[in-house]
């Protein structure tokens, strides 16, 4: 294929093994924390049935999994979903994508950062009777992960790992005591579809609140560039961490769920349902669940800011955004413009609509995180359908009508009903405005990158033109 590499710089290429970008992937997930404020909203849909809910999730993420990973055997790139799009669908795509999936990021990055304020004030208020305003600790937190991701992958990694373990550990304790607390509840009634309120219907309106729980699943696809054979190992770091955080997600709703020994009433009722239900067979030991919330968070900022401002620099570097996201640190070999943008406006998002507008830390992460989410989602969808484009155009001698087609496409399907979920009409404000605001994004994206296409005609050539392994 014709490509024309430009003159920016490379990452630190080598820096990163198998099992650092699988770990760096999970610590985006943060299990803890989305488990936390993310399990009672599938309860409200599938009741007792929840984990079979978790499970269908992690199927369909499977189909997305096979996608991103097809892509990154071939051409696997820092830039992500936005060259795959530009590569399948020509550089107006591409350079849409460019601001629609960044600018989603963006605003589902503020949730994260808004409830690394929240809950690590309600931590210090409840166990040492500190009060210390959220939006400061918000502050404190960004100032740090920046520091830290911008001196390095390698040490940013290693770091986001240590906190996600000592979370990993912190919620399998918790599990585990939950269940020998209260082994005389134990039995399979979770894992049965009759234990589903409604049926398959409550499997249904759990399902798009089960996805949420993995988004970050596509995190280690953005680290091509700095990890070793990144053609064998970010295909089975995206299937590892998919079925790993699946199979911890319905363990913890396992615990859970016996915790509260089958009353549905009281599950339904719950706010925090692990805190609830770990309080409730443990209070002594109730640190442990705030711990591995404060953990969870704080290496989900690593991972994310690491990840996904990647796209914004691999974007400046192509052309496709402003050349001054596209810098590099000269000593640490990190994109640190684009990091430290990325990170600073979602923590403005935070503070302009925490502050100003009065918002506690819990709505205001509800609210960025749906938001957020719709443009990640419909990048996912698009991703999904330019598999096939793309190995008919470059790679026309491995189609394999399975892997290349059937499975993108049901991945496709599926992936519509989460999407449905959060634009449906009929839903109370605010989020009844945030399809709207998701569509003006994408008609701004699109006029963008058709103006772009049209003014600068050698953009074809230099999107997906730095391929992680290759050398120039």
């Amino acid at each position: 294929m014709s490509t024309i590499p430009r003159s920016g710089e490379r990452l630190q290429r080598g820096s990163l093994g198998l099992s650092q970008i699988i770990a760096s992937t999970l610590a985006n997930i943060a299990p803890a924390m989305s488990f936390f404020f993310g399990f009672g909203l599938i309860v409200s849909g599938a009741g007792f049935g929840a984990p079979l809910t978790i499970l269908v999730a992690m199927v369909v993420i499977l189909f997305l999994t096979n996608t991103l990973a097809q892509f990154s055997k071939y051409r696997p790139s820092a830039g992500s979903f936005v060259t795959f799009i530009g590569m399948s669908f020509g550089p107006w795509a591409g350079a849409a994508a460019s601001i629609f999936v960044v600018v989603g990021y963006c605003i589902a990055a503020a949730s994260v950062v808004v409830i690394s304020g929240g809950w690590a004030a309600q931590t210090l208020h409840v166990f040492l009777g500190v009060s210390i305003p959220w939006q400061v600790l918000s502050i404190l937190a960004t100032a740090i992960v920046g520091m830290l991701v911008s001196r390095g992958i390698s040490l940013s990694t290693t770091w986001a790992a240590i906190f996600f373990y000592f979370e990993l550990i912190l919620l399998m304790v918790g599990a585990v005591i939950m269940l020998v607390v209260n082994r005389h509840s134990i039995s399979a009634a979770p894992f049965m579809l009759s234990s589903v309120t409604g049926g398959w219907k409550g499997i249904g309106l759990g399902f798009p609140l089960a996805i949420y729980l993995f988004i970050g699943w596509e995190n280690s696809a953005m680290l091509a560039e700095e990890t070793t054979n990144p053609r064998r190992n970010v295909p089975r770091a995206l299937i590892t961490g998919t079925l790993s955080i699946g199979i911890l997600y319905m363990f913890l709703a396992f615990a859970t769920e016996t915790a509260f020994h089958g009353d549905l009433k009281a599950l339904s009722a719950s706010s925090l349902h692990f805190v609830d239900a770990f309080k409730a067979s443990a209070a002594g030991l109730l640190i442990i669940a705030y711990l591995a919330g404060v953990t969870s968070i704080f290496s989900s900022l690593i991972g994310l800011t690491n990840a996904q401002a990647r796209i914004l620099f691999s974007s400046a570097r192509e052309g496709l955004l402003p050349r001054f996201f596209g810098k590099i640190h000269p000593q640490h070999r990190t994109p640190h413009t684009a990091m430290w943008s990325y990170i600073v406006v979602a923590l403005l998002i935070v503070l302009v609509f925490g502050t100003a507008e009065n918002i506690d830390p819990v709505t205001l992460f509800g609210d960025t995180g749906t938001l957020g989410t719709i443009p990640v989602i419909l990048t996912y969808l698009l991703t999904n359908l330019a598999l096939p484009v793309y190995m008919l155009r470059y790679h026309r001698e491995d189609f394999n009508i399975l892997t290349h087609l059937i499975v993108p496409v049901v991945g496709t399907v599926a992936m519509a009903f989460p999407l449905w979920g959060l634009v449906q009409p009929g839903q109370p404000y605010p989020f009844d405005l945030y399809p709207k605001l998701a569509l003006g994004l994408l008609v701004l994206s699109v006029i963008y990158g058709g103006l772009l296409a049209k003014a600068d005609p050698d953009l074809v050539h230099r999107i997906g033109s730095y391929v992680a392994d290759e050398e120039y």
